[in-house]
């Protein structure tokens, strides 16, 4: 049995390397290994094949599959592929699939009407159901599952895929296909999707033996969520789906070398703690990748008493609330935080890829500093910036031996009134502590204000002081997901969902949809801007169908807010295409998303003047079910601290009232 895998693994490897099989075109790039079609002449579940790739194989259990799972069908009694398919969902967990179905999937959605177990979600586009399996995986931690057919609605998944695999987010994505006699014939929405998908995925696979089902989502499952998290593809031939099979549930998954986490040595932890005992200046860059290990770099922190700057995926991983944190770093990052970075002399770099948002001018970046990077990624590890001392494993399999150490030496100690942190014997100078603070004082967030205008800044303020800073907060992309960042003051990882390495508009309001299913309990909102929203407004059916409580605060300009902002105030002044209103007749809102929230009998509201703002929200938030704000603001809103391309910190554009 074949079958047909397409894999991009940048992990325990020197670069992509792709499993084919004898029937496969073997790709003639360069930096690819490649075995050849006599080598691979073989199952691929004989572990021989990758032996022949130079990977090693380990057996590891699937995740998340129930011991004592029951079946609804005997062990002995044929059943479709399709049902195969389910139920080896259902052995993984999996309670949601946001589906849209077509005639190439339609054999999966009847499988998933018989399943106890799955309950499909019907967004209104699949671009909505991806984005919105993305937030039910940020929200909850779990795989999100996502489901459409071929040709069309296959490629609608696409954007989804990419944001995922740029965030590290666990996504199986299904798609169904033409049939095999078909596939290569340019047949009725055919579309060679695991070709396309194979930079954007961290493995796909085009499924050619109903018998490797259980096989390829069991393996699928754990490649999703272990290592560095990211999408994988299942593509299925209409014709497999309807083939009948009795399935082999005991095949446990192949794991590839450094997809599982590897123990740090203890040597390079306790070389780190010396490198912290010696600074002077210290500062924690913590990223996505500190996601899972929000505790365990509190507890650092609290050893050690070094200040923290989170980038636009770390928010939430250390309160932003606390006197150590820093809050987001960056191109619209605070002045402390960048500043910090800028005059450490000791950077240690958590679960972060130096992204350039991040760090601007790379070379500038912490050019002062020693790098100590941790990342479970290893092709992460010196792609951007050099480190001074790296470990490539989990971040929080390190924080746990570098507390331990921490505390060991603590232990030996005893606290005296001269020292700041009594719990170890790292001391943090209470000079750099001062110098920072000295740096809040002085440039402290500000915005421009419109007198009774709405400033959308002061619509954020508000929005956490009623929330408590305890919503999850959804965004959409642009300048409101930015003031979102800058002014929500988040406490709790998990708790910030945005797309951030792709910069997907039209993100916010199904990956709200997702979170709230992930997280029934939960404050959900979706702080969206009105070209972003408007990009994915048609999943406002489905949360009014599946009474979703999501919290939607749009805010409107009637703009392309950052195009105009880049355009209009730093260009020659021409707004660049971004009025989104009728030019025929600019006194109106258009479109009218009241309108939309009518139709979807969504409730809604408009709130133009800041004296009106607070009870809008209160309003909103006390509401039962969905409701939408719409909160207009002024288009000469800015978009401020802003670091202009390839700059540092020192040429940042402050927000000062004028």
């Amino acid at each position: 049995m074949l079958v047909f895998v397409l894999l991009k693994i940048l992990l325990g490897s020197t670069g992509p390397c792709f499993l084919q099989s004898k029937f496969d075109i073997k790709p003639n790039l360069p930096g690819h290994k490649t075995a050849s079609s006599t080598e691979l002449n073989c199952s691929i579940l004989a572990t021989t094949c990758l032996s022949h790739l130079g990977l090693k194989v380990m057996s590891e259990p699937s995740l998340g599959s129930p011991e004592t799972f029951v079946s609804r069908f005997a062990a002995d009694v044929p059943r479709k592929g399709s049902d195969i398919l389910v139920e080896g969902l259902e052995r993984e967990g999996v309670s949601h699939v946001f589906g849209y179905p077509g005639g190439a999937s339609v054999e999966i959605h009847e499988a998933l009407a018989r399943s106890c177990m799955i309950r499909n979600v019907l967004p209104r586009h699949e671009q909505g159901g991806i984005f919105a399996a993305d937030g039910y995986a940020r929200a909850s931690g779990r795989p999100g599952v996502c489901l459409s057919s071929a040709g069309p609605g296959a490629m609608n998944l696409i954007s989804g895929i990419a944001n995922a695999n740029l965030d590290s987010i666990p996504i199986v994505a299904i798609t169904g296909q033409v049939p095999r006699s078909l596939m290569g014939k340019d047949a009725f929405q055919e579309v060679p999707l695991t070709e396309i998908t194979r930079p954007i995925t961290k493995f796909n696979y085009l499924v050619l033996d109903v018998g490797e089902i259980p096989f390829i989502v069991k393996e699928a499952f754990v490649i999703a969520t272990s290592g560095r998290p990211g999408p994988v593809l299942i593509d299925i031939p209409r014709d497999i789906q309807k083939e009948m099979a009795i399935p082999n549930w005991n095949i446990k998954p192949i794991m590839l070398n450094g997809n599982a986490s590897r123990l740090p040595e203890k040597v390079l932890l306790e070389e780190i703690v010396r490198l912290i005992s010696e600074s002077k200046r210290p500062v924690v860059y913590a990223g996505g990748g500190c996601m899972n290990c929000s505790e365990e770099l509190r507890r650092f922190v609290e050893l050690t008493g070094i200040p923290v700057a989170t980038t636009l995926m770390g928010l939430g991983v250390f309160p932003c609330t606390d006197d150590l944190s820093l809050r987001m770093i960056g191109m619209h990052g605070t002045i402390q935080a960048n500043y910090a970075v800028d005059r450490s002399d000791l950077l240690l770099a958590f679960g972060v890829r130096f992204d350039d948002r991040a760090t601007g001018k790379i070379e500038a970046f912490a050019k002062n500093a020693k790098i100590v990077h941790i990342d479970i990624d290893p092709a992460e590890i010196g792609k951007n910036k050099k480190p001074h001392l790296s470990i490539c494993t989990d971040v929080k399999l390190a924080l746990e031996g570098i507390n331990r150490i921490l505390e060991k030496n603590g232990a030996k100690q005893q606290p005296t009134a001269e020292k700041e942190i009594p719990m170890s014997n790292i001391v943090v100078s209470s000079a750099w502590r001062k110098e920072i603070d000295e740096q809040k004082e002085k440039y402290p967030q500000s915005y421009r204000t419109f007198g009774e205008a709405i400033p959308p800044q002061y619509a954020i303020q508000l929005l956490d002081e009623l929330t408590n800073g305890d919503a999850i907060i959804c965004t959409g992309v642009g300048q409101h997901q930015m003031w979102a960042a800058q002014y929500y003051k988040h406490k709790n990882p998990r708790h910030r969902i945005s797309s951030s390495g792709l910069g997907a508009m039209g993100f916010g309001l199904p990956a709200a949809m997702g979170a709230a299913l992930a997280k029934p309990g939960a404050m959900v909102i979706d702080v969206d801007g009105d070209g972003s929203f408007l990009m994915n407004i048609q999943e406002l059916a489905t949360i009014r169908v599946e009474n979703l409580p999501v919290k939607i605060m749009v805010f409107n300009n009637q703009h392309l807010g950052i195009v105009y902002q880049y355009g209009y105030e730093y260009g020659d002044g021409n707004s660049m295409h971004s009025y989104m209103g009728n030019p025929s007749e600019q006194d109106k809102v258009f479109p009218d998303f009241l309108m939309f929230s009518k139709a979807c009998n969504i409730p809604a509201a408009r709130v133009r003047k800041k004296g009106e703002l607070r009870e809008a929200i209160e309003k909103m938030l006390k509401t039962p079910g969905p409701y939408l704000l719409d909160v207009m603001v002024p288009q000469e809103a800015q978009l401020l601290q802003l670091i202009p391309d390839g700059g540092t910190f020192k040429h940042a554009i402050t927000g000062a009232d004028q």
